[in-house]
């Protein structure tokens, strides 16, 4: 891995996508490590994170065994609402993947208060 690439995350609330501040939001490596622990802004996003990717260079022939990102998984929790969790969110060599999540309220689903709403992420067909 010789290049960056960077993750940026916006948590909201509702349809009509109203900014979460203070949304924890953890950045695990794909072994679960943790990269990043941090809050959302009063927009409800992080300042993208550097992640380490490979280099684009690495993933120009058409070889299947080389994948040409680095996949995450995104833990977000806000008091009252549900935690969601963003499973292999792809990031690319050179560029900011923006990952939303939106939070759903706890009042909106009492029986599911201790429940995590798991995104999966599908590999890209490249």
């Amino acid at each position: 891995m010789s290049a960056t690439g960077y993750i940026q995350v916006r948590a909201y609330a509702s349809r009509a996508q109203f900014p979460l501040p203070d949304t924890a939001i953890i950045v695990s490596a794909s072994d679960g490590t943790a990269i990043a622990m941090r809050l959302t802004d009063r927009s409800g996003r992080i300042t993208p994170i550097a992640i380490p990717v490979p280099d684009k260079a690495e993933s120009q022939s058409p070889d299947p065994a080389e994948i040409p990102f680095t996949t995450v998984t995104l833990l977000a929790h806000h008091q009252g609402y549900e935690q969601v969790e963003a499973d292999h969110v792809q990031v690319f060599a050179g560029t900011t993947t923006i990952q939303n999540l939106e939070m759903v309220p706890l009042a909106e689903v009492p029986g599911d208060w201790n429940q995590t709403v798991v995104f999966d992420t599908p590999p890209q067909n490249l």
